[in-house]
């Protein structure tokens, strides 16, 4: 059933305060955000189209020790833009947090680069989960017909069919978004409760303990034993990336200060629990790695399925339970990185940004209250579906996607938090703050934040693999992002450097960011109309 737009006076107040109208509907709940989030992330649909890079790098270890090692981390950095996120609760963002964060002086180009990080990385997160998608759909035709190999007309082609698919949900269910979201929650807790029990129950030779929890082998990657593990870190990092991308509903979920922050949070949390739920019975029935390594496509998961189940029904029963988490997180990802582009181009950083910032259908400049960023939508769409076009001249471009989506994210998380470390932390340390990390833990997720990103950015720059290694299997994250900062670098100087003056910053006459003043006093508004409401029911019953 479609969720009734609620009204929050006290979250316009904070956002008129921030310089920003309410144009979108307050249509989602905390639970939606937080099924938005954790459908984003898809554990295990990522950890599955991922798996390849595990087995290559390490196996057992790296699956699984990497896993934990990432989610703790996560928690670092969500914890970190949660804090942030509830001072600063609007659609832009980290490109709006790091404008707040830094001086006057400075606001304009910070936002700038951060704003196109961020929108990048939602752009290829996006791009990532639904090639990899039309890559797993493919991969279940081997099931029954082992030597089909999809060539790349058919691999873009099934891509191009899933973010289509996902267009058209975004745009004309949109009012279901909110029982979307919350469903994807229980479809993903009930798929890996079912792959747990089957793979378990179905499955004829069990692997030790000694293999799941300590197994390392990554000769096959040509790599150091020790890089190879951070090497492989790319799988959970990559999971676990798109948490960040949801501060874009704030516009669209009441009291967005408590709501969302807790909904980054809990999301992280879930989806570390999930993951090592889904991976154990995985690596405790794990194939001959050889045989899983020579997929085609590089998608294993579908051949695993089959081997443990011993059918390719079972094979097929099992990778539907994925193909619906693969939904769920291609129509969520859109949908976050379309806001994320109404953001940015609200404030006139994106080109063509009087298209890209309206709302609804109409050709004017002027928005329809309460519809979606109709032409955002159309625009991501456009974008990934050429960038999927790098197919055709490497066979590795998934993992050139996923090397950019955590890259430009990562690095994007990284800028509000560099900023308020460096100016001592002074707006989100504040009494007023409905998710404050206190004086210790605060300093400590930030720090920890900062570290793992600059490790991160460099991390994922080299192939998974230096065996056979050739330019059709080279990892190109560098090169499509640095495309990406040049268009940024050159349409800052074209036009951005003289016209673009960042987000509507309004200080208090201290200085410091006084949106939560105003938060409270629309609070007062709501008490005050539900008052007058229920004087006027009250005085149509005496009449």
């Amino acid at each position: 059933m479609p969720r009734q737009s609620s009204t929050d006076a006290g979250a316009d107040a904070a956002l008129a305060k921030m310089g920003y109208e309410s144009e979108l509907p307050r249509n989602l709940s905390m639970l939606s955000v937080l099924g938005l989030s954790f459908a984003i992330m898809a554990v295990p649909f990522g950890q599955s189209t991922t798996l390849a890079i595990g087995l290559t790098d390490g196996l057992s270890v790296t699956i699984l020790y990497g896993w934990v090692f990432v989610s703790l981390v996560s928690l670092s950095i969500a914890a970190s833009l949660a804090e942030i996120c509830a001072v600063f609760p609007t659609a832009g963002g980290v490109y709006y947090w790091s404008a707040m964060l830094a001086t006057r002086e400075w606001a304009p180009i910070t936002s700038w680069i951060t704003g196109y990080l961020t929108w990048v990385g939602n752009l290829t997160v996006t791009l990532s989960i639904n090639f990899s998608g039309g890559q797993l759909i493919l991969s279940a035709i081997t099931l029954w017909k082992e030597d089909f190999a999809p060539n790349e007309y058919q691999t873009i082609l099934m891509f191009w069919a899933v973010m289509i698919v996902a267009l058209l949900v975004n745009i004309f269910l949109s009012k279901y978004l909110d029982f979307i979201n919350k469903l994807a929650i229980y479809w993903t807790a009930s798929s890996v409760l079912i792959i747990f029990v089957t793979l378990f129950s179905m499955a004829d030779n069990l692997r030790s303990g000694a293999f799941v929890f300590g197994e390392y082998d990554s000769s096959s990657s040509g790599w150091p034993a020790g890089w190879a593990w951070f090497v492989g870190l790319l799988s959970p990092a990559y999971t676990l990336t798109g948490y960040g991308m949801v501060a874009a509903m704030c516009e669209e979920i009441p009291h967005p200060e408590r709501s969302v922050p807790k909904a980054i949070v809990l999301s992280v949390l879930a989806a570390g629990i999930t993951g090592i739920l889904y991976l154990l019975p995985i690596l405790f029935t794990l194939p001959p790695v050889d045989l899983l390594l020579e997929v085609a496509n590089g998608q294993p998961i579908g051949l695993l399925f089959k081997t443990v189940t011993g059918s390719a029904a079972g094979g097929f029963g099992l990778l539907f339970l994925i193909l619906g988490i693969l939904a769920f997180a291609g129509i969520g990802a859109l949908t976050a990185a379309s806001r994320c582009t109404y953001a940015f181009a609200r404030d006139g950083a994106i080109p063509g940004s009087r298209v890209w910032r309206r709302v609804g259908w109409r050709s004017s400049n002027s928005n329809e209250k309460g519809g979606i960023p109709v032409y955002a939508l159309i625009l991501c769409t456009a974008i990934d579906m050429l960038l999927g076009l790098i197919y055709f001249g490497s066979s590795s471009a998934f993992n050139a996607f996923t090397g950019v989506a955590t890259l430009s994210l990562s690095a994007s998380y990284a800028s509000p938090v560099l900023i308020s470390i460096l100016r001592g932390r002074q707006h989100v340390a504040i009494p007023n703050n409905p998710y404050p990390l206190g004086k210790t833990l605060g300093p400590l997720c930030n720090i920890v934040t900062l570290c793992w990103i600059c490790l991160a950015v460099v991390l994922f720059c080299v192939p998974t693999s230096r065996e056979g290694l050739e330019p059709a299997t080279m990892n190109y994250a560098s090169v499509v992002f640095a495309g990406f900062a040049t268009i940024s670098v050159v349409w800052y100087f074209v036009r951005g450097r003289k016209e673009f003056k960042g987000p509507p910053i309004v200080r208090g006459e201290e200085g410091t960011v006084d949106v939560l003043a105003a938060r409270g006093k629309g609070d007062v508004e709501d008490k005050e109309a539900e008052v007058v409401m229920e004087d006027d029911a009250v005085a149509e019953k005496v009449s």
